[in-house]
Order: C-alpha cells, then sequence, then structure tokens
C-alpha cells in the first residue's frame, strides 16, 4: 500500500466541510461533524492518516510535514470548498512534487473532468461510492483498469473510466470507527447533541426525491441499503469499549427511517445495550414505529420540515403532507422525542407570504431547537438543473462569502435574493424571542452548569451570526 494521507483541508474559520450527509457551510451556531465519507475511504487502506483541519484548527503550515510523508493524498471537497482545496492541492504539488494528488466528494463525483481542468494539480478524482476505488489507487493497481476513476495521464490528458458498480452488501465496508482514533473526539460537536458525540452511517441513500439534496442524487442514490443489525451492533459495542465519554451516538443515514422494520429491530437491539442515540428522520414516521425506538433508548430526531406551505413541499418532491407533519410532531412530544428541525427558504414556489406560513408552521410544531438555511442549488440536484433552466440564478453570488458564509443564489422575479437572505434572520428572531421559548431554553439551561455554559456560548455565537448578517445586508 502507498502511503496515504486522507485529508480535510484547512478552510473558512468554522466551516464544517466534513459535515456527513448535510451540505457544507458555516453554521449560526458553530458546530462540526465527524468526517464520515472521508474517513470511509480512509479505513480502506491500512496504515494511512487522516487529518480533519477545520475542527482542529489547522494551518496548512501545521499539516505540512505530514503533506511531505505521504505518497498518496487525498482531498475531500465539496461546491463551497472546491476553490480552497484546489489552492490547497497547488501548495501540496509545490512542497511534495512526486506524490499523487486527488479529490473527492460529491462535487467531482458529478463534475469530473471539469473539476481536473480547474485545478492542475490534481492527477484523479474519484467519482461516485469511491472506497475500493481508493483502495485500488494505494495498492498500485494500473489507473487504466480502475472503475470510477477519472485521470490525466501522462500526455495531460484527461482520461474517464468506466463507473463502478454500486454497492449493495454494505457489510463489506470496514467501520470507519478505528479511523475516529486520530481525531480529537471532543472537537466535534452539534447545539442539539449531547457532548461529547459520535456519528457514523449504518446505511446509504432515501428513497424521497427532494430536488435539493446533494447526496442522494449524486453519490448515495434513491435505494436505501444497509448493513445488518448485527454489523451495527458490533460498531455500538466498539463505541463503548473505546470511546467511553461518547455520551450520544448520532445515525447519519440520510433517512434511518426510511425502512421501519429495519429500524423497530435496531432500536430493540440499541435498547439491550443502554445507549443514548439519535437519528434523521423524515416527518412521517408512525406512532408506533416512534414508540419502538423511543423505548429502544432514541433521544433525539434530525427532521427536515423544509417548509409548511403544501404546494412547496410538492414543488420539491418531498413527498410529505403538513397534517402528517403536524401529527408527527405531536406524537414526538408526547413521547418526549427531542425534535431538531431544519427549514430551507427560497425554495421554488416561495414568496412572502409563503415564508410566514413556514414560520407560523414552525412555531405550531415547535422543535426543541431549528436550523434555517437558504436554499442551496448544488450541482448534480434537480434543483440546480430547474435553476439553471429558468434563470433564477442571481448573477452577482455564489453559494459562500469569502468567509464561508451561506448567501442566497436564488433569484425570483417575485421575490429577489436579498430579501430572501433577509428572511432568515427575521424568521430565527420570530421563533426564539418569544417568551415561551425563551422560558424552555431557561429551563434547559437550569438543568446542569455544562448546559448553561454551554448554551450561553451559542447564545453569544448566535447574536454575532444576526449581527454578521445585518452587517452584510447593510454593505
Amino acid at each position: 500500500m502507498m502511503k496515504s494521507l486522507f485529508l480535510q483541508a484547512p478552510s473558512f474559520d468554522g466551516y464544517d466541510g466534513g459535515a456527513g450527509a448535510r451540505y457544507q457551510m458555516k453554521r449560526e451556531v458553530k458546530s462540526f461533524w465527524f468526517p464520515t465519507w472521508l474517513a470511509q475511504a480512509a479505513v480502506m487502506v491500512p496504515g494511512s492518516r487522516i487529518i480533519d483541519a477545520p475542527p482542529h484548527y489547522l494551518s496548512f503550515k501545521d499539516i505540512e510535514a505530514d503533506v511531505k510523508a505521504h505518497e498518496l493524498i487525498i482531498i475531500h471537497t465539496s461546491t463551497p470548498s472546491f476553490k480552497s482545496d484546489c489552492k490547497t492541492a497547488g501548495m501540496i504539488r509545490a512542497i511534495n512534487p512526486t506524490a499523487k494528488i486527488g479529490l473527492i466528494g460529491a462535487k467531482v463525483a458529478v463534475e469530473p473532468n471539469q473539476s481536473m481542468e480547474a485545478c492542475p494539480a490534481l492527477d484523479f478524482v474519484c467519482r461516485n461510492e469511491y472506497e475500493f476505488t481508493v483502495q485500488e489507487l494505494a495498492r498500485g493497481d494500473d489507473w487504466a483498469g480502475i472503475k470510477g476513476l477519472t485521470w490525466r495521464n501522462a500526455a495531460g490528458e484527461i482520461v474517464t473510466n468506466p463507473e463502478r458498480e454500486i454497492l449493495m452488501d454494505m457489510d463489506k465496508l470496514p467501520s470507519v470507527l478505528p479511523m475516529y482514533k486520530q481525531l480529537d473526539v471532543s472537537k466535534y460537536f452539534g447545539g442539539y447533541l449531547l457532548h461529547p458525540y459520535m456519528s457514523w452511517y449504518t446505511g446509504r441513500g432515501c428513497k424521497s426525491r427532494c430536488t435539493f439534496c446533494l447526496w442522494p442524487q449524486t453519490i448515495g442514490g434513491h435505494n436505501y441499503r444497509f448493513k445488518s443489525i448485527e454489523k451495527v451492533v458490533e460498531e455500538v459495542k466498539y463505541v463503548k469499549e473505546n470511546y467511553p465519554q461518547v455520551r450520544e451516538i448520532f445515525f447519519d443515514d440520510d433517512t434511518l427511517t426510511d425502512n421501519h422494520d429495519r429500524v423497530e429491530k435496531l432500536a430493540a437491539e440499541l435498547g439491550k445495550l443502554g445507549v443514548v442515540w439519535s437519528c434523521n428522520a423524515k416527518a412521517n414516521v408512525p406512532r408506533k414505529t416512534l414508540e419502538a425506538m423511543k423505548k429502544g433508548g432514541l433521544r433525539l430526531l434530525l427532521v427536515g420540515y423544509e417548509s409548511g406551505n403544501q404546494q412547496i413541499l410538492h414543488n420539491i418532491k418531498k413527498g410529505l403532507l403538513v397534517p402528517v407533519a403536524k401529527r408527527f410532531a405531536k406524537d414526538c412530544n408526547d413521547l418526549g422525542i427531542v425534535v431538531h428541525g431544519t427549514f430551507i427558504l427560497g425554495l421554488p414556489g416561495e414568496t412572502r407570504e409563503t415564508i410566514q406560513e413556514t414560520l407560523a408552521f414552525a412555531k405550531e410544531v415547535n422543535p426543541r431547537t431549528l436550523q434555517v438555511s437558504l436554499a442551496a442549488p448544488y450541482p448534480g440536484t434537480f434543483l440546480y438543473k430547474q435553476a439553471k433552466e429558468n434563470g433564477w440564478f442571481a448573477s452577482d453570488v455564489d453559494l459562500l462569502t469569502d468567509d464561508g458564509t451561506q448567501i442566497a443564489p436564488l433569484n425570483y422575479p417575485h421575490l429577489g435574493h436579498t430579501e430572501i437572505f433577509e428572511s432568515v434572520e427575521h424568521f430565527y428572531k420570530k421563533f426564539y424571542f418569544r417568551p415561551s421559548k425563551i422560558a424552555e431554553i431557561l429551563g434547559e439551561m437550569l438543568t446542569s452548569r455544562d448546559m448553561m455554559v454551554r448554551r450561553l456560548r451559542e447564545g453569544v455565537e448566535f447574536f454575532q451570526f444576526l449581527r454578521h448578517r445585518e452587517d452584510m445586508i447593510v454593505s
């Protein structure tokens, strides 16, 4: 095996480049997800090194020695971080001219040739599910025979090899958890998860067809494939034995609740282990399944509500009815399941009125915490294609500012991107600055000193986030 380095490159301060199945952004309250996609590739190569620079506050200077010491260097990239990652690849080439340098991630999966052309320092990119592609590269196989690889030959020509088959037996993938020993677990945290936590995938793919959602449309697909329950139980036991400080496990599958029978059986086994766990869920899980999950140790669900307007949900192919989502929220509340709700403003069909409708919906379902994002049309998604065809892209905006803050890239004839951007701050204030929500947060803070310190820190970050947005609007 080649001496291999897997890198989440230094980037914007607070930028969560390894954000699992969620898209990469700086958030209103600083948080970091485990770089599972990068770690899954790294574990395929025995003896490999993994560096997740952003949460560890590492600069390029800090990683220079590692960069010089490795023969194969693989960087995880995304649409927002691509320019920065290309700059890093060039810096690596300058100090390690013989290294083989490549990129992985959704960005290069859907735009492999464009990515190679835009980044002369690259030797290759790996498309789609790339774990076995990476393994064959590190093994020294002939590049011409490696499926899923786009590469630069000796003449400087870009070569595209045949696609790699989608992996159906997820048990063939080794656990990412041993790779996490190279990371500082305490550096990973989220506002709604117990600290420290640990996350990974038990499966890939999501049967929903949401037009904006990146991974199912680029890498994971819409066929939910998952590990056996026995395999997941082994991994949970590994966490308990090797990371005793972990207080919560987050299963980062796009939608763990896609298969009700499996998640009920999994919950039964997790209940025997006495662990606290959380996962992503669609707001249509039947009460029977929720009851089984709660009994098995479920604490929290991360739920993509997106909008409270039924037509917008139809427009984005969410496959969700507003009354069903309300019933789900009530069931979670009755059962004592905490919900972190996510909402997106600026989706097709958005108006001033629908924004207010979604705000009213958010107040009614009342998740414990929420995240409000701006519609982000990533290359490879149906939303991106829609925006291109309809001329919705504002000509003077990208997905991020130079410091990594998300901005509104979509501009409709009846609703401009600036107004969409401003609505996020309004949404947050109207949701959180209610007497009932303030009392709820204060009550939570009084439960423990750790929670009080944490919420005070997050409060400072949240107000800094609002102030920064106000400055952006003024400028």
